[in-house]
């Protein structure tokens, strides 16, 4: 499969950014997706995605990915900007999160061996100088005064937020990818802003939710 032959998924991308108000170079399209191939492709590090899956990588994971991009990283400027990905797996929402905001230090934060291999090899082939793969557990990674930690469909809020706090700095902003399912409860938490968004060809409500840590 080739990703930038795709031309259905390619414009159902790019259909979803343009919604949101998003116009991506198509040098940063041409390495989404160049790590869409990569990660449906690449089979000598395990199975990387799911086979239902493999086919709408582009409208459903990168898609997803760029979230966080769309909503925050538009707004970021400096270059000093450091993001933590807790739980990178293979490489969403990291990866085009760093394709999107090269002026960004991103490190990929994941345990599994294999999965670290995979990652360090992408992160060769794309070229991502703003990219570190880091192959711990977050919390024996030492990163900290992180201005951003991220993580998709990892734990609970409540759980992923604890392990990120120690992380983050004063003032720096948790964000999680979730069902909303699996988080409107906090919908009248006054410490959590929750932006809901659909997905292309996708049935349920999605939620980006963010936490400052200002205590």
């Amino acid at each position: 499969m080739s990703y930038k032959d795709n031309t259905e998924q390619k414009n159902l991308l790019n259909q979803f950014l343009a919604e949101h108000g998003v116009q991506l170079s198509e040098e940063t399209l041409g390495k989404l997706y160049q790590f869409a191939d990569l990660v449906v492709d690449t089979k000598e590090f395990g199975n990387l995605i799911s086979a239902k899956d493999a086919g709408k990588f582009l409208s459903r994971h990168i898609a997803d990915s760029l979230v966080p991009y769309i909503y925050i990283g538009k707004e970021i400027t400096l270059s000093s900007v450091k993001w933590a990905d807790m739980g990178a797996g293979a490489g969403c929402p990291v990866f085009p999160l760093a394709i999107a905001m090269p002026n960004v230090q991103f490190f990929a934060v994941e345990p599994r061996h294999m999965r670290v291999n995979f990652m360090q090899m992408v992160k060769e082939k794309l070229h991502l100088d703003n990219l570190t793969v880091v192959g711990k557990r977050f919390e024996t990674s030492g990163l900290t005064d992180l201005d951003f930690i991220s993580c998709r469909a990892l734990s609970t809020f409540e759980n992923d937020w604890e392990r990120a706090q120690a992380g983050l700095k004063h003032g720096g902003t948790f964000v999680t990818l979730k069902s909303f399912n699996n988080i409107a409860h906090l919908e009248n938490d006054p410490k959590v802003h929750i932006q809901k968004y659909e997905l292309p060809e996708e049935e349920q409500v999605y939620a980006l939710v963010t936490r400052g840590n200002n205590e």
